[in-house]
């Protein structure tokens, strides 16, 4: 099998991407197009996002779905989108990742985004809802309900949020980090942090103690459940958010029968592989990683699979706002999966049945283990 074949059979597999957020329910003027091209948003006063490895990727590879040249000048691109109009790119460049089932992240900014209803119709994919714990507490804030009644009211919004939900998802990575003590709070902590939490008046769930709580609260709903790891946006610290320091959690939680999903990784992917290696129910992707790198997703990918177990690693995009954004996660990934299990073709490391098997379950099977997704 050479490396052409191999690059064409996974360019064949429909992908189920495990994790992204929608794209934007409207047109986008070049500022906000650009704003979505980095997770630092808007470029600095006389610099432009394009000039990073994802818009590079994103000339290359985004430009021939609209009907450009690959590597289009920027201005090019975005009068092309805007001729075409929102719509229309959105359905060319979604439909060009042959991505079979989406699972998307329905707890920022959503108002301002397609829901999954209508990001499956745009697509032509199916598409499930996974629920933001932090997001669902929230909702709590403002709703008159007392600080000794909070955790029977969470437990009871957590179970309408989720009904047709097929996972859940935690912020605990931006809201304080992962030094958190690993085990599940007592009721008394409980009621005294939701007495300090509820009376300032605050929207945002930071207190650690309830962070924790509905962390906790999660498990024991059962559900798959993602935890955001590593880059991000500046809302973060990047060196909280490193996996290792999740291993007293993971521990506690590995008899629980809930999968848990590490998302994006970088730069911490080699201690995510490490966790998912030695912990049954842990799992990870390199969501967000492998377009923002662009060239050097198979770089990024070929650390990850020098320990990650081939059943536990799912792909995703992480896509948000930019439809781009799931052809760059299809494209790159695919192109990086086909250069690192043709390497080892090369070196007669595997066999062509072993690179067709692992290509299946990293690009599909996996996830449909993890999430129960039955057949289209």
């Amino acid at each position: 099998m050479s490396g052409g074949e191999l690059a064409t059979f996974i360019g064949s597999l429909a992908l189920v991407d495990h994790h992204s957020h929608g794209v934007a329910a409207g047109p986008l003027d070049g500022p906000a197009f650009e704003a979505l091209l980095s997770e630092g948003g808007a470029p600095a006063p006389g610099m432009s996002n394009f000039d990073t490895p994802l818009g590079l990727a994103l000339r290359r590879w985004c430009a021939p779905a609209l009907g450009l040249p690959p590597h289009a000048a920027p201005q090019d691109y975005l009068a092309r989108r805007a001729e075409l109009g929102a719509a229309e790119a959105a359905a060319r460049l979604l439909r060009s990742t042959r991505t079979h089932e989406y699972l998307i992240d329905t707890g920022f900014r959503s108002d301002e985004l397609l829901d999954p209803a209508r990001f499956a119709a745009v697509s032509g994919a199916r598409a499930h809802e996974v629920v933001r714990l932090e997001a669902v507490a929230e909702t709590l804030a403002g709703a008159s309900v007392r600080p000794a009644g909070f955790a029977d009211a969470f437990e009871a919004a957590l179970e309408e949020a989720t009904v047709g939900a097929i996972g859940l998802k935690s912020i605990v990575a931006y809201r304080g980090g992962f030094d958190f003590p690993p085990d599940p709070p007592a009721p008394t902590e409980v009621r005294r942090a939701a007495e300090s939490w509820l009376g300032s008046g605050a929207r945002r769930l930071d207190h650690p103690v309830l962070l924790r709580h509905v962390l906790w609260s999660g498990i024991r709903r059962g559900l798959p459940l993602q935890l955001h790891v590593g880059y991000g946006d500046p809302d973060l610290v990047l060196h909280r958010t490193d996996p290792s320091r999740l291993t007293g959690f993971l521990k506690l939680t590995a008899d629980s029968g809930v999968p848990v999903l590490l998302l994006h990784c970088y730069p911490y992917h080699r201690h995510a592989a490490y966790l998912a290696a030695v912990l049954p129910h842990v799992h990870l992707d390199l969501g967000l990683a492998i377009p923002h790198v662009g060239a050097r997703a198979a770089a990024l990918l070929a650390e990850t699979l020098e320990l990650a177990p081939f059943g536990k690693l799912l792909y995703s995009s992480d896509a948000y706002g930019l439809p781009e954004l799931y052809l760059l996660g299809a494209t790159l990934f695919r192109r990086a999966l086909a250069r690192v299990l043709g390497d080892w073709l090369d070196e007669d490391a595997l066999a062509r049945s072993d690179a067709e098997h692992i290509a299946r379950s990293i690009c599909r099977h996996n996830a449909e283990r993890v999430y129960g997704l039955g057949p289209a």
